[in-house]
């Protein structure tokens, strides 16, 4: 049985992994979701702690990092003795890389302004149009009616990437074609030039996979814990 540590973006809660975690548990593997500290003044180094502490010890890791997470679970890998690191829609870093950087040193704003107006749609970001357009209805509603408030992430955008190298084991990048926040080329080219991956892995749905697509999402995961 695989556990797979779940590290959430931006967010850092629970919640974008609530369907993908019974999916995963269908499947006969465990699955920890991570709460990241809310505090501004928490780094990098508080968010490893947090995933690591999640684990408990527990063997059969793949770590699961999903956007901003990216930051943070190649930082947690060597910890928690993981088999395999799988980057979900990600933010791929670079060595003392800054996640505040990291927008205009990768060109993402002109990629996902050129996206949207190559396919029809404002150039403005939305938060509904653009995280949550394959999200069935009444899970986009209760995203936008819930309590959860968004993370100060004063510290983590201004904090460098501390590695100087990737860790050393089976990485993946798991994409979503329909992904307009990261669109699909942008992230083609971050993952050739910053893993030297001449392919990723794609599959149907935009950012929020674990959201709008967690059956198949469970379906791909356990796939890379086979091996």
């Amino acid at each position: 049985m695989t556990t797979f540590l779940l590290i959430p973006g931006a967010d850092g809660t629970t919640w974008l992994w609530h369907l993908l975690v019974p999916a995963l548990d269908r499947r006969g593997h465990s699955a920890v979701a991570v709460a990241l500290p809310p505090e501004p003044t928490a780094d990098l180094g508080a968010y490893a702690d947090a995933a690591v502490a999640a684990c408990e010890d527990r063997d059969e890791v793949v770590v699961v990092a999903q956007s901003l997470g990216a930051f943070t679970g190649p930082l947690v890998c060597d910890r928690v003795d993981a088999r395999a690191l799988v980057l979900l829609n990600p933010m791929i870093p670079s060595p003392g890389e800054t996640a505040g950087d990291w927008w205009q040193a990768t060109g993402h704003d002109e990629a996902r302004t050129a996206h949207a107006v190559a396919h029809g749609r404002p150039p403005e970001f939305d938060v509904r149009r653009d995280f949550f357009h394959d999200v069935p209805d009444h899970i986009t509603e209760a995203a936008f009616s819930s309590e959860r408030h968004d993370a100060d992430l004063e510290t983590i955008w201004n904090q460098p990437w501390p590695l100087d190298r990737w860790p050393d084991l089976p990485t993946h990048v798991l994409q979503g074609v329909d992904d307009r926040f990261f669109p699909l080329e942008l992230q083609r080219r971050l993952a050739r030039e910053r893993l030297g991956m001449h392919e990723i892995d794609t599959m149907p749905g935009g950012h929020a996979l674990a959201l709008s697509q967690p059956e198949e999402l469970a379906d791909r995961l356990v796939g890379y814990a086979a091996g």
